[in-house]
């Protein structure tokens, strides 16, 4: 004996089975940073870290930019030069970490992209976070910045702007 079975969709039936079917699109979290060109006598590239926080979670570290290629690790040690992200999550960190770790950037403005899931972006819910961008610079000053980021259910976008380190910071998201 066989048993078959028969699935009619229709209308409304046919659009929901659809949409379900339909692949989420992602969240990315795109931000634009300028690092200003400093006219010092020994100008080194600045150590970059970016991190997102909300009140009441784990801050979570996007990036941290330094010298990924000195040997046996040597860059790492001057990362808690980078304070306010060393305490916040730095130091609970194996460096180098896939899809976080990168080299440091020379002046102008640089574009990272982040997309939920991958690296250290968390899926965003719906509140108001705190995009912070932390630069020291090795015989330089150190900077932070706070991109405040209200977050809905279509996106969200913040901005700010540096004094000396760090010039303007901006961040979008999108689903």
């Amino acid at each position: 004996m066989q048993i078959s079975h028969k699935i009619v969709l229709t209308g409304g039936v046919l659009s929901a089975a659809t949409a379900l079917a339909a692949p989420a699109t992602a969240q990315t979290l795109d931000v634009t940073l300028s690092l200003p060109r400093l006219s010092v006598a020994e100008y080194h590239r600045p150590y970059v870290a970016i991190w997102l926080e909300k009140e009441g979670t784990p801050a979570r570290t996007l990036s941290v930019l330094y010298d990924v290629d000195k040997r046996n690790n040597g860059g790492a040690k001057w990362l808690r030069d980078i304070r306010m992200w060393w305490r916040a999550s730095g130091r609970s960190l194996t460096l180098p970490a896939d899809g976080i770790s990168g080299a440091t950037r020379a002046p102008g403005t640089h574009k990272l992209s982040f997309t939920a899931g991958k690296g250290g972006m968390p899926t965003l819910t719906p509140g108001k976070y705190t995009l912070m961008v932390e630069a020291a610079r090795e015989n330089g000053g150190r900077e932070l910045v706070r991109v405040p980021l209200h977050v809905t259910a279509t996106g969200g976008k913040g901005s700010a702007t540096g004094k000396f380190e760090l010039g303007a910071v901006s961040a979008v998201l999108s689903r």
